[in-house]
């Protein structure tokens, strides 16, 4: 399958949490299952790029192992490389077309990360999973998402989390909770509603990088995405202020 030039490219982030499903650890197999249903839906309908994170097997600020920042940093993104096999795995057990790339050279068992290569990838009909990282210490994959998403000429970058979008106060305290179907850029830094680190928010913000924020656990929500529905919350320049 191959996409004409009118189709819209995403960029999905992932956790690595969303993986280990309710353990929390290492990668569950019915969570995986609902992930790779889900990105695969949305691959019959737009070329479809994916970021996966490593927390379900190690987070780059750990204190408890005798690690340095840099060290444990460059175990975060092996555990990033680690997630992206098993998605890739799964896509492949379910024929849906795909390919690997790491920002840590791996070769020639995984190709090394180009925007080119991702690209030609993605026009050619194949999910691309980008693994490793930026490939250097002190950035995290949000950061990643938010450079691979620049690079590849995304439309929007998707972030698949555990909640329905982006509240103005915490829904699970305050039952009056609302959530904004829109936001700008400025009022989401200036309420601090923190819907990525900062250095991948300021990319995104920077470069006019559209973020949409939706629920992972409810099931065909990716697709509606790249049907164009309003899931979730968009986070773009002009929008609205009000939940």
């Amino acid at each position: 399958m191959s996409f004409d030039a009118l189709t819209k490219r995403f960029l999905i982030k992932i956790s690595g949490e969303a993986l280990a499903g309710a353990s929390g650890v290492g990668v569950d197999h019915s969570a995986l299952d609902w992930i790779g249903r889900e990105i695969a839906q949305a691959a019959e309908i737009a070329q479809i790029a994916v970021v996966v994170g490593g927390g379900n097997f190690m987070r780059g600020n750990t204190n408890q192992l005798p690690l340095t920042r840099v060290s444990a940093d460059y175990v975060g993104m092996l555990a990033t490389v680690m997630n992206s096999i098993y998605l890739e795995q799964w896509l492949k057990s379910a024929d849906i077309d795909s390919a690997l790339f790491s920002s840590l050279r791996l070769h020639p068992q995984i190709e090394t990360y180009s925007a080119g290569a991702a690209i030609t990838a993605l026009e050619n009909g194949r999910v691309a999973i980008l693994a490793g990282g930026t490939g250097n210490p002190y950035f995290t994959t949000d950061t990643t998402a938010a450079l691979r998403a620049l690079e590849i000429n995304a439309s929007t970058l998707v972030k698949a989390t555990n909640v329905d979008g982006i509240y103005n106060s915490d829904p699970a305290k305050d039952p009056a909770a609302s959530r904004y179907q829109e936001i700008d850029y400025d009022t989401a830094i200036v309420k601090d509603l923190k819907v990525m680190d900062g250095t991948a928010f300021a990319l995104c913000r920077s470069n006019n990088m559209p973020i949409r924020v939706v629920n992972l656990n409810t099931r065909g929500n990716l697709q509606r995405v790249v049907e164009g529905d309003a899931v979730g919350t968009l986070v773009i320049k002009g929008g609205e202020q009000d939940a």
